[in-house]
């Protein structure tokens, strides 16, 4: 097996699949220096300004002159003067592909009398505004299996009551993005069929007030929705007494539940990666673009999300676009993002993060370009803003931050029920009420870090598998997850604090 990856004939650089010393042969070329894994080795001399290419597509422009077996990372290579504006050929709808013919996996869910499917069967207890987190964490605690085994030892069929708090909810333009962005995000909770119930608590004189939300957001008070403020309620004591005995309540109920056997249909993946490295776009991310491929022939749906880091590779989803009106709202929303940053005095390439650069990452197009792996190769059927309820089955996309925690949360605001999210640093995510799947990108990441990861992409790297093998396992994965296999991250505990709506405009 060779020392380097080269991903396309035409490119300028090929990836270190390990450590290489300098003086060792990479594509007939001697190597100028130490190359770590991941990182990218110039196969032919590049002048200063001109494109650099991985993918066959651009990640860069040369900072300075390249010299053919060198180190092509942040010191030589940027987004150029231009900041990445240059032409990308969008050709609206022209890679759109005829439907294949439907399959039929199954997969254990729970159906609920709406007809929704769940993956998952817990009790939400969410908070209107930071003021009220505390009382809505005491509430969840006390039915705590880590702090109290035997809470709902008589409730086998309930996976737990979790809290869900976020810093914001106050201080904000009550008629604003912001509070918009909140409400919807509530609701998408609210009303996700991986909850039976849910409790909402406010505190009674913030901005997101509650009978307010509930107008906005056609939903009423019943069994499986209970709001209610401390301050009406009598305070702390009496706010969390409330809640204890509304869940007491619930509890029967939730628990009278059943697996029973569901087409993959019902299956909506929200697509994440987070601690990318320069692995992310040749194993992890491709092979769960082929889990995509998959669940989409099944008939179920997959979101891709985190415009930022589509940034300079949306060119590759307009093509896929099944309407025009479906890639120009795609657009707008790089655009939107584009005058968003600079208001904040920032710009698209502010994005990879030190891990990112240190794992071989250079540029967000780069970043990019391996990141829409994770869509697979089918038509892109809608595209939707944060939180919003995904209603098209098929490949779609949601506008988030890149931010993992908020863009899952907007994900599973929109209905996803499992997440699957690829990571080449080691990234500690879980996402309550939805499973999280960790995909490795690396087998070194694997063997440091394996009690978080759930499934190896890095044998792609070093040559025991195909993306196409690994796709049918990643696959296979998510019946089983969807099923009620526990996750890593759900063995550990996360998904409570990862709740983080996105916040935007002044805090007043």
């Amino acid at each position: 097996m060779s020392n380097y990856l080269k991903l396309h004939p035409a490119d300028d650089v090929v990836i270190a699949r390990s450590q290489i010393l300098g003086g060792a042969v990479v594509d007939g070329l001697p190597v100028r220096g130490l190359i770590p894994p991941g990182h990218k080795i110039a196969v032919r001399a590049i002048d200063s300004g001109q494109p650099v290419r991985r993918y066959n597509q651009i990640i860069g422009f040369a900072r300075r002159p390249i010299a053919a077996g060198e180190h092509v990372h942040t010191h030589n290579l940027d987004m150029g003067p231009d900041k990445g504006d240059f032409a990308r050929d969008y050709a609206i709808g022209q890679d759109v592909k005829s439907a294949g013919a439907r399959q039929t996996a199954q997969f254990m869910g729970i159906q609920r009398p709406d007809g929704r499917v769940a993956t998952r069967n817990y009790i939400g207890v969410l908070s209107s505004v930071n003021c009220s987190a505390t009382a809505a964490r005491a509430i969840a605690d006390h039915f705590s299996r880590q702090l109290h085994p035997q809470a709902l030892a008589d409730f086998p069929q309930v996976d737990g009551v979790v809290a869900l708090t976020h810093g914001t909810g106050c201080g904000m333009d009550n008629e604003g993005l912001g509070m918009r962005l909140l409400e919807r995000t509530l609701a998408g909770y609210a009303t996700h069929a991986n909850f039976w119930g849910v409790l909402v608590v406010g505190l009674g004189c913030e901005t997101n007030q509650l009978n307010t939300w509930l107008a906005h957001s056609s939903l009423r008070e019943g069994e499986q929705l209970r709001v209610f403020n401390i301050q009406d309620t009598g305070g702390t004591r009496q706010t969390v007494e409330k809640g204890i005995a509304l869940i007491r309540e619930m509890l029967p109920k939730a628990n009278a539940v059943q697996r029973a056997p569901c087409s993959a249909e019902h299956i909506t993946v929200g697509l994440q990666c987070g601690g990318s490295d320069g692995y992310s776009g040749i194993s992890a991310n491709p092979a769960l673009g082929a889990a995509v491929d998959l669940l989409v022939a099944h008939g179920g749906t997959a979101i891709l999300s985190e415009t930022p880091e589509i940034y300079g590779a949306e060119h590759l989803l307009t093509r896929r676009a099944v309407k025009p009106e479906v890639a120009h709202k795609l657009i707008e929303r790089i655009r939107w993002w584009e005058q968003y940053t600079a208001s904040n005095g920032g710009e698209m390439n502010n994005n990879p993060s030190p891990g990112n650069k240190a794992g071989g990452l250079t540029t967000i197009l780069e970043k990019s370009l391996g990141a829409v792996a994770k869509g697979g190769t089918g038509n892109l059927q809608a595209v939707y803003e944060y939180a919003e309820r995904v209603s098209e089955r098929g490949f779609v996309f949601m506008d988030t931050p890149g931010y993992d925690p908020v863009s899952a949360t907007g994900q599973v605001a929109g209905g996803a029920n499992l997440i699957c999210f690829t990571t080449g640093r080691g990234s500690a995510y879980g996402c309550a009420p939805a499973p999280s799947l960790k995909l490795s990108t690396n087998s070194m990441l694997w063997k440091r870090q394996e009690e978080d990861m759930d499934i190896n992409c890095g044998d792609i790297i070093d040559g025991c598998s195909s993306v196409t093998e690994m796709g049918q396992r990643i696959f296979e994965l998510i019946l089983k997850t969807a099923s009620g296999e526990s996750t890593k991250s759900e063995r550990h505990g996360y998904g409570q604090n990862e709740f983080v709506p996105w916040q935007v405009g002044a805090v007043m």
